[in-house]
């Protein structure tokens, strides 16, 4: 706080330390941790029906900024042999999350753990999301939104975007 010119000893500061800090905890409570651990409810399964799990709201941490992004994730599989608990995919998603990230990074591990501990066909993370490091600041546009995609396994045909994911799993 001296830093940026105001007083660490004055009343509603004097705390803050101890807050930020407790924050960061926990907003970083992802580092060390496995993705691939938070699947850990896999279950034997003969469908081959496709699995999409839509509006997974997430927020994550910039690492070059340190400031935070966030928004809406969607994961589609298409079993082969195993399923997982949905909210498994969502732990998945958290784990990743709660570290310094840049987007590309944190919707690559998501689908590289799923496509890991699942082992199907083929696996889509799509992740889009607003990042104040964008919208506070630099080139100031609120309400831009990033999205990233990543495959694994027998979808060579992608096409990002919901729609695209859509009818993806429909055409199989």
């Amino acid at each position: 706080m001296a830093a940026i010119g105001d007083d660490p000893a004055r009343e509603g500061l004097r705390d803050t330390p101890d807050r930020v800090a407790r924050m960061y905890q926990d907003l970083f409570s992802g580092i060390g941790s496995n993705v691939d651990d938070a699947i850990d409810a896999v279950f034997e399964a003969e469908s081959q029906d496709p699995v999409i799990v839509t509006g997974l709201v997430f927020y994550s941490v910039c690492e070059h900024h340190l400031l935070p992004f966030f928004g809406e994730a969607r994961i589609g599989y298409v079993p082969n042999g195993k399923i997982s608990g949905i909210s498994k995919l969502a732990r998945a998603l958290e784990v990743a999350a709660h570290r310094p990230q840049v987007q590309e990074r944190l919707t690559a591990d998501v689908a590289g753990s799923i496509f890991n501990v699942l082992q199907p066909e083929g696996v889509i993370v799509e992740l889009e999301a607003e990042h104040l490091c964008m919208a506070m600041r630099g080139v100031n546009k609120p309400g831009t939104r990033v999205l990233t995609s990543a495959s694994r396994g027998d979808f060579k045909n992608y096409r990002s975007g919901q729609q695209g994911l859509q009818a993806l799993m429909h055409s199989r």
